[in-house]
């Protein structure tokens, strides 16, 4: 069993209307019950707009602009066979393990989820869940690691009644 501790701050009121923080309180949870991750577990969540994104995006990756989700994992968990399941967080000190920090922009999402036919609240879902998967160490850089990421997130996904999002990809 684990107890989830997220801290989400929503700093666009958009966010608000949609009940974020029920919902990403759900995807995390959602992430941590299909890798059977026990023990404390504490993730922060900043729900913010496109402009303070841009220069997140700018500060940390060099990209002044806006992005849909970033994520900053506590430390780096990433596999380093392609294709293979990332090393699991181990807790700190106090027995809590840390994931790390995601920040989402509201009109790259709400946009995004109108071009793809899908509802805000589904497509929200989805970059939490993602963002998540990247605070575990899966990433999309390679495309056996890719594979592996969306495998996962459309599993979780399923599981929260949520369709396929790459679907449309195919």
């Amino acid at each position: 069993m684990n107890d989830l501790n997220a801290d989400i701050l929503i700093e666009d009121s958009r966010w608000a209307r949609l009940d974020f923080e029920a919902l990403a309180e759900v995807a995390c949870q959602s992430v941590l019950d299909h890798l059977g991750q026990t023990g404390e577990v504490e993730v922060s969540i900043l729900a913010c707009n496109d402009a303070r994104i841009a220069v997140l995006n700018a500060d940390f990756r060099g990209k002044p602009q806006p992005t849909n989700v970033l994520s900053w994992p506590a430390e780096e968990r990433g596999a380093k066979v392609a294709g293979a399941h990332p090393l699991r967080p181990r807790p700190g000190a106090d027995g809590t393990i840390e994931l790390g920090d995601i920040a989402i922009a509201y009109e790259t999402c709400a946009a995004e989820a109108e071009k793809s036919g899908r509802s805000l609240e589904h497509h929200a879902t989805h970059l939490v869940v993602h963002g998540v998967l990247h605070l575990f160490g899966y990433d999309h850089e390679r495309d056996p690691d890719a594979t592996l990421m969306e495998s996962i997130e459309t599993e979780i996904l399923g599981n929260l009644g949520i369709q396929d999002p790459y679907k449309h990809l195919e």
